[in-house]
């Protein structure tokens, strides 16, 4: 059976008073969760909490279910676990949105959303919103998801560079969060994971200024446990004018 090994680190960064970012690490599921959370501190906080806290509690919910997505070995494109985690994320939105209805001050509230739940050797990837998730194999680095950003819809349209994105005033407009609605389309993709694969789950406080290739460059040279604080405080000295949550999951050799 596969082993992983994880690593964490968020960082409030230079600019904001507080940090609005949330994580969650669950070995004995096999889950690792960022949200980046938004809608003034109180909302940012508050529903990026709230969505960690629900995609866990649904997951351990759906363990004790008599049709128990973690049971039994099913090859990938089988496997019941993409779909309980769109659950708990769809649950999470509910939830978030449900609150912000409750309470005046959260009202708009919502939050980006990227999960990856591990299992044996399959990994599964819930993601919404502009937090991502990148897997380093065999010395190449891979972007495994899509921003839901209004930035990134005016790249794939040919309307801006990527550079140009980068610089634009609109990068932190999202397209698609967790809570602003009751309602929200989960992107998900599964994969076979390999000996020596390493994933990488960061909010856009790290992404809008670390590359890709340095990404790469950290998770292939230095100690897994020491990766997310490097890349931190990379961002920090660029700025750091966002928060920075990062996850490091190995599989071991």
């Amino acid at each position: 059976m596969a082993r992983f090994q994880s690593s964490v680190k968020t960082d409030v960064g230079l600019r904001r008073q507080h940090n609005e970012d949330s994580f969650l690490v669950n070995p004995d599921l096999g889950l690792y969760v960022v949200c980046d959370g938004m809608g003034g501190h109180a909302g940012g906080e508050t529903a990026s909490r709230l969505a960690v806290l629900t995609v866990e509690k649904e997951l351990l919910s759906a363990r004790l279910r008599e049709d128990n997505p973690f049971s039994g070995k099913v090859p990938l494109e089988d496997s019941p676990l993409a779909g309980a985690l769109r659950e708990s994320i769809e649950a999470a939105c509910a939830t978030v949105f449900q609150k912000s209805r409750e309470v005046a001050q959260l009202q708009g509230m919502g939050t980006t959303c990227i999960a990856l739940l591990m299992k044996d050797e399959q990994a599964i990837i819930g993601h919404v919103g502009d937090s991502r998730a990148y897997l380093v194999r065999q010395g190449q680095a891979y972007q495994l998801t899509e921003d839901h950003s209004l930035v990134n819809e005016q790249v794939r349209a040919g309307l801006l560079t990527p550079e140009e994105a980068k610089r634009s005033k609109l990068k932190n407009v999202i397209t698609r969060s967790v809570g602003f609605e009751e309602d929200v389309l989960v992107d998900l993709l599964g994969l076979a994971t390999e000996a020596g694969d390493k994933f990488l789950l960061c909010s856009d406080g790290l992404s809008n200024l670390v590359t890709i290739d340095e990404i790469r460059e950290a998770l292939l040279k230095d100690p897994l446990e020491e990766v997310p604080a490097k890349l931190v405080d990379l961002a920090n000295q660029r700025g750091g004018d966002d928060n920075s949550t990062v996850i490091v999951v190995g599989r071991e050799e």
